[in-house]
């Protein structure tokens, strides 16, 4: 949830939509709870073990497809604020009177759902076989993201608390889609600056007013509208001490509040001044009605011996009194709603809640010190143990595990190769081939990569070439067609069989094989512009907006019409140079037709032609 109020509705207009390579080689922070919690509801009943498919196939395509290096970050004991407001959300989904909610004692939690924490302690496994660090936070898993975001130890956190940026963090990523071409949406803390004038306390602040996971209720009749003109009336540096001064019934604060609404009115004297400084009711500029029949005003621009214009509907006069007046009226209702706002915070009891303010505040939300930092290492799969996983809590086949890991497997050996060129084998059997062609999947471009089998068979990896992958494999660039797969499925990778020789294709990001083989790029691209200049010389090249053009309806439907030069003489229309287009029916009607004479009316040739 985060920041109640439909907070995230405040931001949506800064979200930047980030492509595939947003987070090449960047640490990310992926809050698990969320991940799951998300997914498994999204697809639920509909796969066995829902939260492990979605973390197995997700990390997957995190690491490999868009070559990010991820930290999951998993929920610690909830506090007792957390806990207390966790029963009230149950017992208000529930429509139970709040009256009888039971309070959590000083230093006492509530404890997390069993099944709950069964599915999180699955993934965390089967996380720590794929290599991957997963660091345990002390409380919310959404603050050790936002903490390992702003001391720089991560680039970006993925979760949908809003309370994140409460906590610290620089960059949030909401919404996280594999198969988009836009897969990130993002929001920058300095992008809500810009825009809102928003700064970190400023979001704690609202998030007292209009309530957050600690405290659902906020101040009573203070919506999120309200919090955001009040927060924005102050800066970062003294909004939360207002808020506290207001909270402790601080009667002179509120008293100053009074006056300056007071000292704002005009005193009897001037307004009687006011009064007395008429303006016309035909113009409604100052002066009197007989004056400006004589003559116009300095306000309304006539000819000379002309009165006044009338006044249009809707009109304010410009005059500096009337501006005085104005201002006078607007600052008075600024203020009377100030202090509507302040009294509503005032009857609030115990606010704000410091627990709250410094559980937002304080950077210690991970077991490590800042001087020694969070212990973040990747180490390979473990591949056997991952199968044997799989294979019991998914009833996977070991070759269907085996294939799907490929890509986390050959994007770790184009990482090794591109620090260590030494000659290795991929998975101990499989060396690098060739490139087979361009890919582009989602507007983004990918080298297919073939990988030779050293081993006579395939083993355990087995799987039958479709017929359109075969018919796609002629082309040096490919298209794919996009399909939202709810599952985030990773691509699976092809084999292909040729001379009795057994290969593997996976999609790899281009810099990464460049950097791994150069050679191997630079002698793909130089055949692959061989083969463009052959097209052009032999008139086969095909453009790239070709495909999906109409064509001309002249050239769909071939014209087959029939002339008549002289009596007994037909003349077929030429459609192409070379090529004349004749067919039964033109010679038939040789002998059916009667030769026409132009001097006939057209009707009369019309009907003797198709009668």
């Amino acid at each position: 949830m985060g920041v109640g109020g439909k907070f995230w509705d405040l931001l949506k207009p800064y979200a930047r939509h980030e492509g595939f390579d947003f987070l090449r080689n960047k640490r990310v922070a992926v809050d698990l709870s969320f991940w799951i919690v998300q997914h498994e509801t999204a697809i639920k009943d509909r796969a066995r073990s829902p939260h492990l498919r979605l973390t197995f196939f997700r990390t997957i395509n995190l690491f490999s497809k868009f070559g990010a290096f991820p930290v999951f970050v998993v929920d610690g004991s909830p506090s007792p604020l957390k806990s207390e407001a966790r029963i009230a959300r149950f017992f208000r989904s529930s429509g139970i009177d709040s009256s009888s909610l039971p309070v959590a004692g000083d230093g006492a939690s509530v404890e997390r759902n069993s099944t709950f924490t069964k599915y999180i302690q699955e993934c965390v496994e089967l996380l720590e076989l794929l290599g991957m660090p997963v660091a345990k936070a002390k409380g919310e898993a959404e603050a050790l993201c936002a903490q390992l975001d702003a001391e720089g130890h991560v680039d970006a956190c993925i979760t949908s608390d809003s309370d994140a940026f409460l906590f610290g963090a620089k960059c949030v990523i909401k919404t996280f889609r594999s198969n988009s071409r836009e897969p990130f949406e993002c929001y920058y803390m300095s992008d809500v600056e810009a825009g809102l004038g928003l700064k970190r306390k400023h979001l704690i602040a609202i998030s007292l007013l209009v309530g957050n996971d600690h405290n659902l209720n906020g101040v009573q009749g203070v919506g999120l509208d309200t919090a955001l003109r009040f927060a924005q009336t102050f800066s970062e540096d003294e909004i939360l001490n207002r808020l506290r001064e207001i909270g402790n019934g601080d009667a002179s604060l509120l008293q100053g509040e009074i006056r300056s609404v007071d000292d704002s009115v005009p005193s009897p004297d001037e307004s009687s001044l006011k009064r007395k400084f008429s303006h016309c009711s035909f113009c409604g500029h100052p002066g009197s009605k007989r004056t400006h029949f004589k003559s116009s005003c300095e306000y309304c621009s006539t000819t000379m011996g002309e009165g006044c214009m009338k006044k249009s509907g809707g009109f304010k006069c410009s005059c500096s009194s009337c501006d005085m007046d104005r201002k006078e009226k607007e600052q008075k209702k600024q203020d009377n709603w100030q202090l509507k706002v302040l009294s509503k915070i005032a009857l609030e009891p115990n606010f704000p809640n410091d627990a709250i303010v410094e559980m937002y505040l304080c950077n210690g939300h991970g077991y490590f010190t800042e001087n020694d930092g969070p212990c973040i290492s990747w180490g390979s799969p473990k591949t056997e143990m991952l199968v044997d996983f799989l294979a019991y809590h998914q009833l996977w086949e070991p070759s269907y595990i085996r294939r799907r890991m490929l890509p986390m497997l050959s994007t770790i050996f184009l990482r090794e190769m591109a620090k260590d060129p030494v000659k290795s084998l991929l998975h101990g059997q499989y060396e690098f081939d060739s490139i087979d062609r361009l890919k582009i999947r989602y507007g983004h471009q990918f080298y297919v990569v073939k990988w030779k089998k050293l081993a006579p068979s395939l083993g355990c990896v087995s799987c039958t070439v479709p017929p359109e992958e075969s018919d796609m494999q002629q082309d040096d660039v490919t298209e794919v067609d996009e399909s939202i797969d709810p599952f985030d499925e990773s691509d699976v990778p092809t084999i292909d069989i040729n001379n009795g020789c057994y290969f593997l294709l996976t999609d790899e990001n281009m810099d990464l094989v460049h950097a791994a083989f150069p050679e191997e790029v630079d002698r793909f691209l130089q055949e692959k512009e061989l083969k463009e200049l052959k097209r052009r010389k032999t008139g086969k090249l095909e453009t790239a907006g070709s495909r999906g053009v109409q064509l001309n309806i002249t050239e769909f439907y071939r014209s087959a019409k029939v002339y008549e030069t002289e009596p007994g003489e037909i003349l077929t229309k030429k459609t192409e140079p070379g090529e004349i287009l004749s067919s039964p029916r033109a010679e038939t009607s040789k002998e059916k037709r009667k030769p026409s004479s132009s001097n006939l009316p057209k009707s009369v040739r019309r009907r003797l032609l198709f009668d």
